[in-house]
C-alpha cells in the first residue's frame, strides 16, 4: 500500500470505537450502508481482514488491532491540534487558559501561574475561578488548558483527565500581633477557645484541620468559615480570629495582609494538583509552571 485513506481510516475507527456498523453510522450521522461500503474498501486497500463477527458485534482480528492502536492516535493528535490552533488568538499569541477552584488560595495560584507570565515569546494567561467540577466539564471539552486543585480527580470521575501534583506543603496559623502575643505561647494547644476563623468544611484542609484538632484535643471557638480564601484572610486582617495558610507563602501572607505566624504544623499538608486531558504534560506554559512549582514554590 503507497498511500493512507484517512477518510475511509475515520470510518473503520468510528466502528471499532462504536463496536457496531449501526451505532457507527449513527454517530457519524450516515447510513449503514455507506459505513460498510467504507470499511470493505479499506480492508481491500490494506488487503488484510480488520473484523470478524461474533454475533452481532464485530471485533478486532490481530491487524485490526494494531491498526486501531495507530487510527486512535492519529485522531487524538488531530484533536489537540485543532484544540490548540482554538486556543491562539490572532496574531499567532499563545494562550494559556487555566481554570482554578475557589478553595485555592490566590496568592498560591499568583506564584504558580508566574513562571508562565515570564516566557518569550509572551503569552496570554486566561483564568477562570470555579467549583472543580464545573471547570472539569469545561477541560473535557476543550475550554480550558489546566485546571488548578487542591484534591486529585477521583479515579470515579467522568471526566477523562490526569493528576499532576504540583507539590505540598505545611500549614501555618497567622493572625494580628494583639492576636498573637495572646496565643503564641504553647502552640497549639494555645488554639483552645481561640477566635478562629476556617474554610468551610466542604474542603479537604478543613477535614484535616478538624482531625487535627480532635487529636490534640483543642476546641477553638469558630467565629467564620469561608468558601473564599481571600475573604478570609481580609477576617484575619482586621483581627477577627486566626486563619490557616499554606507555609509554603507564608511570608506573602504576612506582607500582603500585615500578620504574625501564631504557630506551624507539619501533620496537616495542603497539596495543589494541575489536571489535564494529557497524561503526559505537553503544553509548554503548563510545563513551565509544573517544574517552576517542583524546583522554586514547593522545593
Amino acid at each position: 500500500m503507497s498511500w493512507m485513506n484517512y477518510h475511509h481510516l475515520h470510518y473503520f475507527w468510528s466502528v471499532a470505537k462504536e463496536g457496531t456498523m449501526t451505532a457507527a453510522a449513527r454517530a457519524l450521522n450516515v447510513t449503514q450502508p455507506t459505513v460498510s461500503e467504507q470499511l470493505k474498501t479499506f480492508e481491500e486497500l490494506l488487503g488484510y481482514p480488520l473484523f470478524e463477527r461474533q454475533g452481532r458485534r464485530l471485533i478486532l482480528t490481530e491487524t485490526g488491532r494494531i491498526v486501531y492502536k495507530y487510527a486512535d492516535e492519529i485522531f487524538r493528535l488531530g484533536a489537540e491540534l485543532k484544540d490548540t490552533l482554538e486556543g491562539q488568538p490572532a496574531g499567532g499569541e499563545v494562550r494559556l487558559r487555566v481554570g482554578m477552584s475557589d478553595a485555592i488560595p490566590k496568592l498560591i495560584v499568583h506564584r504558580l501561574l508566574e513562571p508562565a507570565l515570564r516566557i518569550d515569546p509572551p503569552i496570554r494567561v486566561v483564568c477562570r475561578e470555579d467549583k472543580t467540577e464545573k471547570l472539569l466539564a469545561e477541560l473535557s471539552t476543550s475550554d480550558l488548558d489546566m485546571v488548578l486543585a487542591e484534591t486529585p480527580l477521583a479515579g470515579q470521575a467522568r471526566v477523562r483527565a490526569y493528576n499532576h501534583l504540583l507539590g505540598e506543603c505545611s500549614l501555618s496559623f497567622f493572625a494580628t500581633a494583639e492576636i498573637c502575643r495572646r496565643h503564641q505561647r504553647e502552640f497549639p494547644q494555645s488554639l483552645n477557645a481561640a477566635p478562629m476563623l476556617l474554610p468551610t468544611d466542604n474542603t479537604v484542609v478543613r477535614r484535616s484541620l478538624d482531625h487535627w484538632f480532635e487529636a490534640l484535643d483543642v476546641r477553638p471557638r469558630i467565629v467564620a468559615e469561608f468558601e473564599d480564601s481571600a475573604l478570609l484572610k481580609q477576617f484575619g486582617q482586621n483581627g477577627e480570629g486566626i486563619f490557616p495558610g499554606p507555609a509554603a507563602i507564608e511570608d506573602e501572607i504576612k506582607a500582603q495582609y500585615g500578620v504574625r505566624v501564631v504557630g506551624r504544623t507539619d501533620q496537616i499538608k495542603e497539596r495543589f494538583y494541575a489536571i489535564t486531558v494529557e497524561r503526559r504534560i505537553k503544553h509548554p506554559a503548563v510545563k513551565i509552571i509544573s517544574d517552576a512549582a517542583h524546583d522554586g514554590l514547593f522545593a
